[in-house]
């Protein structure tokens, strides 16, 4: 063999970009707003969102109440939800995006913010769920314009962004330690009602509409909303008839009812029974976000594309199930949690993190790869209806578990990750047209 010159020697090595900061540096127009404002979301919601519960009960709403909030609020969002496709086709998906925001978000936390009793929480939860209408436009004008490969890392992008929301927890720890439970999640209520604003305006500056949004403003121009209610007819048919729509309706609810669930009791199971004090109740999501951005940009894309999501689905599944089964077995200390108990806590964030992280992006991935695509704010509306349908009444059932034993809503969500495991293994339908399978039959039960 010659020996190498040294050009050969010295020819530089191309190196091997991250996948997932390639998309995010390529991202343009409307994918690039709806991504770069999200992490607005986390110095708003996601810092007052692990006290919610906890300042229902600091002011007098019982566990059976909280839980019946979440269902209500669910059932709110069902009826909002309904009229999400039709709205956001007759407005388009900017403009639905904005107005929509403003309500469900500005007005309840303005509600949250001066709440005293059950009541005040009661009409905040039930205005809250106009964010169905704004969770189906703005997903329309973030992927529609999008490459339909790029979608899973798209979305893995929206989950980074949120929980980098992560790194603000501190700032939340230190006002409820020095102002006091009540009077530090009132202030951080009107941030958010501050921050949420500013994040509307942004989005709406820095978007225009989508192409296939201009189509369905024009073809629904003059139709009347009842009518174009009763064509939701036809578009139930599209999903009736669409085994993988029906497959992903399947996962997106098992998930939706595990994350009603946690969002609802995770930080009360700990707070009450493993006796973690209030100041520490934001750092255990701000740990579980920062290891969701680290799998995002290391573990999670080498297990997730377009063509192959079975086996990331299964893992996540039976991750998320781990973590939710250690945080039961976890033994209720004396008084205040010890080193142990902590030391336990840390691995079930751990699972929880990747678990959850993937889940999410993958529950989202495959509504939206398994959506027509010309009646995609239609169809996507009647699903997140039906997705909300079967996981409202978790909210209630939860907090009923949760009133008898704190443990017990967990066992909920670990028998819903079981079914969820037995649903992705034996049902699972390819999420692309596989030529192979198409002839030997066997294109339903492939791996995508």
């Amino acid at each position: 063999m010659d020996n190498p010159t040294e050009q050969e020697l010295t020819w530089p090595v191309p190196r091997v970009r991250n996948p997932m900061i390639v998309t995010l540096l390529g991202l343009r127009g409307n994918g690039r707003a709806s991504v770069y404002t999200e992490p607005m979301w986390g110095l708003s919601m996601m810092l007052v969102l692990p006290y919610a519960s906890v300042f229902m009960l600091a002011l007098g709403v019982t566990d059976t109440q909280i839980g019946l909030l979440a269902t209500i609020s669910m059932l709110s969002q069902v009826v909002f939800g309904l009229l999400s496709g039709v709205i956001t086709d007759k407005l388009g998906r900017r403009v639905t995006t904005a107005v929509f925001d403003i309500i469900a978000w500005v007005v309840p936390c303005l509600i949250w913010a001066l709440a005293q009793n059950f009541w005040w929480f009661l009409v905040a939860s039930m205005i809250n769920g106009a964010w169905q209408v704004t969770q189906n436009s703005w997903d329309c004008l973030l992927v529609e314009d999008v490459d339909r490969a790029e979608i899973p890392k798209v979305y893995s992008l929206v989950k980074v962004a949120a929980e980098f929301s992560a790194l603000f927890a501190p700032i939340a720890a230190v006002l409820v330690s020095n102002l006091g439970l009540e009077l530090a999640v009132r202030i951080l209520y009107l941030n958010a009602f501050f921050i949420m604003s500013v994040k509307i305006w942004l989005l709406y500056r820095f978007t225009t509409e989508t192409a296939t949004g201009r189509v369905r403003m024009a073809q629904t121009r003059g139709v009347s909303i009842w009518r174009s209610l009763r064509e939701y007819r036809g578009v139930l048919g599209l999903i009736i008839h669409s085994k993988g729509t029906i497959f992903s309706l399947v996962i997106a609810a098992i998930v939706g009812a595990v994350a009603l669930v946690n969002a609802t009791f995770w930080q009360v199971v700990i707070n009450q029974r493993l006796g973690v004090p209030d100041a520490l109740l934001p750092f255990f999501p701000m740990v579980r976000s920062l290891l969701s951005v680290l799998f995002f940009f290391t573990l999670i894309p080498r297990l997730t594309h377009a063509r192959h999501l079975k086996a990331p689905t299964l893992t996540g599944l039976a991750v998320y199930l781990a973590g939710q089964l250690l945080l039961v077995g976890i033994p209720t200390p004396g008084g205040a949690a010890v080193w142990s108990t902590y030391a336990l806590l840390a691995v079930c964030l751990l699972l929880d993190a990747f678990g959850a992280g993937i889940l999410f992006m993958l529950a989202e991935s495959l509504v939206a790869l398994h959506v027509d695509r010309d009646e995609r704010s239609r169809v996507m509306a009647i699903q997140r209806n039906v997705v909300m349908l079967v996981t409202a009444p978790f909210g209630w059932i939860s907090g009923w578990l949760s009133s008898m034993d704190r443990n017990w809503p967990f066992l909920l969500t670990s028998a819903l990750l079981v079914l969820g495991l037995c649903v992705a293994g034996f049902l699972w339908v390819t999420t692309h047209d596989d030529p192979h399978s198409e002839k030997t039959g066997a294109g339903a039960g492939a791996d995508a």
